[in-house]
């Protein structure tokens, strides 16, 4: 029985450019998950050395609504696969997109069976990008990001709305919270609150042993 998904953002952080990545994913892969399913989001460059190195799901930082063909800078999905790449985040607070790009994007992610992990910033935000059934919702309040003090501590009420909005209008979504969040504690909160999983970054990348703090968040 899976206990939650804990989804890990490389970001664009000093730490993991190159081949670092590779290094710190082999890292963390090495974990025992414990019943957690885990995915990385790595890199656009490190994507496919990530993905030959471990079997961790892999999932692209962004994706574009289009198949092969003329699209200069185009990030395919037909291409995506072929490298092995499972899925892609979207509309991070740090890379938000216009509602048209994104339901155009979730819309072929779905056509492609490319589960999507869909970024929302608010309540209102949540209410909105809900309609397109992406496969994970994730709420993370911008403000919080890469703070000392996690969503799941900082707004518990809005997990709980965010959880009770998505089961309301497509209950195969799953809820996932991110922003601050950092050890154990704030794991068990989010997935008491009702969330599914979380998404990391800072607290992770920014260590000089990842898997350590891992380790201890799943202990």
């Amino acid at each position: 029985m899976i206990k939650g998904t804990i989804v890990l953002n490389f970001k664009a952080y000093s730490e993991i450019l190159g081949d670092s990545a590779v290094t710190i994913a082999k890292n963390i892969a090495s974990v025992h998950n414990k019943g957690f399913e885990l995915i990385l989001v790595p890199t656009l460059l490190t994507l496919r050395e990530v993905a030959k190195t471990i079997k961790i799901p892999v999932y692209s930082p962004h994706t574009d609504p289009f198949p092969p063909g003329p699209h200069t800078g185009g990030i395919i999905i037909d291409e995506l696969k072929k490298l092995g790449i499972k899925g892609t985040l979207l509309n991070h607070s740090e890379k938000k997109l216009p509602f048209s790009i994104l339901t155009k994007t979730v819309e072929y992610c779905k056509k492609k069976q490319f589960p999507v992990i869909l970024c929302t910033s608010s309540l209102t935000e949540v209410k909105k990008m809900i309609t397109l059934k992406p496969e994970y919702l994730a709420f993370e309040p911008p403000e919080l990001i890469g703070g000392k003090i996690s969503v799941s501590k900082a707004k518990p009420l809005s997990i709980i709305k965010t959880v009770q909005v998505v089961k309301k209008i497509n209950p195969q979504t799953q809820v996932l919270c991110g922003a601050g969040i950092q050890n154990r504690d704030d794991l068990q909160k989010a997935l008491q609150l009702g969330a599914q999983g979380v998404l990391l970054s800072h607290a992770l990348i920014k260590t000089k042993k990842p898997e350590k703090v891992l380790e201890m968040m799943l202990s």
